[in-house]
């Protein structure tokens, strides 16, 4: 089974962004319990030239149902707002 989520943004400090962990949405997950349920998830992200990122769920972000996600090197700042799939 596989869950679409949104890539919301950077993890970053007030200063610091981090190039390859992102936040994560998905309209399932609602709440931080059910976000937790996903850690250890793998998560894929397609460019637009047809190269897959992978990378894996590590924890859940705040109490909303966000997560964060780690992905290999090379992740584009365009991959913003753009979509991924969960497994």
């Amino acid at each position: 089974m596989s869950m679409e989520a949104v890539i919301i943004n950077f993890r970053r400090s007030k200063t610091r962004a981090s190039p390859n962990h992102m936040i994560l949405e998905a309209k399932e997950v609602k709440t931080k319990a059910a976000a937790e349920k996903l850690v250890g998830k793998k998560v894929t992200f397609t460019t637009p030239a047809k190269r897959t990122i992978t990378g894996k769920v590590a924890a859940a972000h705040g109490n909303s149902g966000a997560m964060r996600a780690i992905f290999e090197k090379g992740m584009p700042g365009q991959a913003i707002g753009q979509k991924v799939s969960i497994e």
